[in-house]
């Protein structure tokens, strides 16, 4: 079996960066380095199988340049942990751009923000077939949801799965999962989980609090960081699907889910010097044995790029395998586990026994 796994990659950000150095550094690393991935080996793929054949930007530092340059370039601000990326012979490409950018980047310094190519669009469709990719990985601002459905479209046109990594439904869209259905390609999707991160925190305390009979009356989640996603989420317009991904995956967890005026989840605000360091302010008022009350406040700081990289590179595999199997449509165990927004919520230890029971 070829053990090469050929991803286009769609928004060569901090995302992609840090995927493609954790790529160069498990494959370089000693066995016991491998302890940052769930899965070191996903039915005998590694992360050294994961090959870029193409990608997709719009930003003029990054069109026109060889990937190994591009994923280095501003605005990009997440920590470097594997400078010496080899040549990939990609190309970035110019994509469509339609909601992709909203207005009020341009009003920030160039270095934080994005600087529009004036490049005319590659052919989308014709680029995936050229260059053989087999899974496109859309790494897309939040709220682009034309620029979404695009590349959604696109796959099907040419014949790509699809891992979606940010909140615009397709995969838990009941009418996009059964187009990739019935054009026979999985889908892993949507809005990608962090390895440990503010909401997979959220989720196991709710979880854990709501199995020990205690009562949660209000809860917040406000997160800061310093990167492109926090500046362009900054447009409140852009939130509403981010917002509804995160909070459902917070309320999946509870038995009763709260009442929206007491859950607030969400982006909070934009702060230049923290770059792609994520601050996590979580605080839950709930009532125990009796009535009493029991507050709990956390505060969790990271990396917020590498930490999302951890899940991509197993939704990869998870779609690899699928596509070797031939199974099509949504990955419900996949989306479960990787997924803040998945077709099928579960509980996440109950995700991570369904991936196994998956890969066997």
């Amino acid at each position: 079996m070829d053990k090469e796994i050929r991803i286009a990659i769609v928004g060569v950000g901090n995302c992609a960066s840090s995927l493609l150095q954790g790529i160069e550094y498990y494959k370089h690393a000693q066995s016991e380095n491998s302890l940052g991935l769930a899965f070191p080996s996903i039915a005998g793929y590694l992360p050294q199988h994961i090959k870029v054949a193409c990608a997709f930007d719009i930003d003029e530092r990054k069109v026109g340049f060889p990937l190994e340059q591009a994923v280095f370039a501003k605005p990009n601000c997440t920590t470097i942990f594997w400078k010496n990326l080899p040549h990939y012979n990609v190309t970035v490409k110019m994509g469509p751009v339609l909601d992709s950018v909203a207005p009020h980047m341009s009003q920030y310094p160039e270095n934080e923000t994005f600087k529009l190519s004036q490049t005319s669009p590659a052919d989308i469709v014709q680029e995936l077939k050229k260059s053989r990719a087999e899974i496109l990985l859309c790494y897309l601002p939040v709220g682009s949801e034309q620029a979404t459905q695009f590349y959604a479209r696109a796959c099907l046109e040419a014949g790509v799965a699809m891992v979606n990594c940010i909140p615009v439904f397709i995969a838990s869209n009941p009418e996009w999962a059964e187009r990739f259905r019935k054009r026979g390609l999985p889908i892993v999707g949507d809005d990608i989980k962090s390895q440990f991160g503010a909401t997979l925190l959220h989720r196991i305390i709710t979880r854990s609090m709501t199995d020990k009979g205690i009562k949660i009356k209000r809860t917040y989640q406000l997160n800061t960081g310093g990167n492109t996603d926090f500046l362009n989420m900054l447009e409140q317009s852009r939130l509403k699907s981010k917002k509804k991904s995160k909070t459902q995956s917070v309320q999946s967890q509870l038995d009763i889910p709260l009442e929206p005026e007491n859950i607030h989840i969400g982006p909070s605000d934009y702060v230049p010097w923290q770059k792609d360091n994520k601050v996590c302010f979580l605080r839950i008022e709930a009532e125990g044995f009796g009535g009493i009350p029991l507050n709990l406040e956390a505060r969790l700081s990271v990396e917020d790029s590498p930490n999302s990289a951890g899940s991509v590179i197993d939704a990869i595999r998870f779609a690899r395998v699928a596509l070797d199997r031939g199974i099509s449509g949504p990955l419900l165990e996949a989306s479960a586990f990787t997924m803040k927004s998945p077709p099928t919520q579960m509980i996440d230890s109950e995700a991570f026994e369904a991936v196994q029971e998956f890969l066997k």
